[in-house]
């Protein structure tokens, strides 16, 4: 099925060779033949282009339609007849590759909408996009081709890198953002950190001034209805490349290093540092003040209260590595299997005993007869 054209920009045709060299596939014969669009190996048809990543879809492929399919070489001999294999050792990043040629990001149509408020001394670069009712606060600064959607609101003394994209109901304040940044709808940077104390004395907590900022790397990407909050008194970072799912919540201080990737409902408590290319899976919750080495993976609703070191993988509440979390794992099923085992055998016995009891009985009763 192609893309709706109501909502997805759309380039081409685009040539085989076009398509091979943004996949990194090399050469293919018949380089001049043009495709139209990509789809999924089941809906694709002779002028499209799909993917393999998961030999699961094996048979999938073996039934598509598609006129060329970016795929592993493992995997390329059980490409159907009349489909073009375009082969590259990381199918997925081609497939992302060969999809952005047919469906490129939008770029900014420059001009602001009358709906718009400016503040004073803000600076608009060239060819931004300000959509109606988009706030751009005083002394806000906005590079090159910045799209600011409806209802965007950029805070007072905000910076945006060139490229930056704000979508809806987003806003950002108290913050420095890189270049090609994107928030999604519903996205909250810069908002207040949970900084209070309380007196022992009445009970009543007292909020500690959030003086900090939020630093954003070129690249980062934050999902709809995530939240970044702004340092206590040093400034939360999200290095180069972050990327954070929906409703993901980031605390005060923390530090991000290139490349996480946070997944759906994580929590990140304050003062907590990753390292590069961290993986925070799905619920995943991570304490404050702890520090999680680089390429570590937290797993699915794993709780971390202590340090991780590099290139762990940790799972469980609290979390602990990976394959101790497995050994347990099987111990505990031993267990219970080898307890079911017992209750059966002692239900069986049971049974039998009273089976027992019942014939002497009988016999007794015959005897006096």
């Amino acid at each position: 099925m192609a893309a709706d054209p109501r909502f997805f920009a759309t380039a081409g045709p685009h040539s085989l060779a076009a398509i091979a060299a943004a996949a990194g596939a090399g050469d293919v014969p018949d380089g001049a033949r043009l495709f139209a669009g990509v789809a999924p190996l089941q809906t694709a048809g002779p002028d499209d282009v799909s993917f393999l990543d998961n030999r699961r879809y094996a048979a999938a492929l073996a039934t598509s339609r598609a006129g060329a399919v970016v795929i592993a070489a493992a995997m390329a001999g059980k490409v159907p007849a009349g489909c073009i294999p375009l082969v590259t050792s990381q199918p997925y990043l081609g497939f992302a590759r060969v999809a952005t040629l047919f469906h490129p990001q939008p770029k900014a149509r420059p001009g602001v909408h009358p709906g718009a408020v400016i503040g004073a001394g803000a600076e608009i670069g060239e060819g931004c996009e300000i959509g109606a009712y988009a706030v751009v606060g005083a002394g806000a600064v906005l590079g090159k081709g910045c799209i600011l959607e409806p209802h965007a609101v950029v805070g007072a003394g905000v910076v945006l890198g060139a490229r930056c994209r704000i979508h809806s109901h987003a806003s950002i304040c108290h913050a420095i953002a890189g270049d090609e940044v994107v928030l999604n709808a519903g996205a909250r940077i810069g908002g207040e950190g949970f900084g209070f104390a309380t007196d022992a004395t009445t009970g009543r907590h007292v909020t500690v001034p959030q003086v900090g900022r939020v630093i954003l790397g070129d690249g980062c990407e934050i999902g709809a209805n995530s939240t970044v909050d702004r340092g206590s008194g040093g400034d939360t970072v999200l290095g180069p490349g972050c990327r954070l799912d929906n409703l993901v919540q980031i605390g005060h201080n923390v530090r991000l290093g290139k490349g996480c990737v946070i997944v759906a409902m994580a929590g990140i408590a304050g003062s907590v540092t990753l390292g590069d290319y961290v993986v925070v899976a799905a619920q995943g919750g991570i304490a404050g003040h702890v520090t999680v080495g680089d390429r570590a993976r937290i797993g699915a609703q794993a709780g971390v209260m202590q340090d991780v070191e590099a290139g762990t993988d940790v799972l469980g509440s609290p979390a602990q590595p990976s394959r101790e979390k497995w050994r347990q794992i099987a111990v505990l099923r031993r267990l219970a299997t080898a307890a079911i085992e017992a209750e059966r055998k002692a239900a069986v016995q049971k049974v039998a005993g009273q089976g027992r009891t019942d014939s002497e009985r009988n016999d007794g009763t015959r005897e006096q007869g």
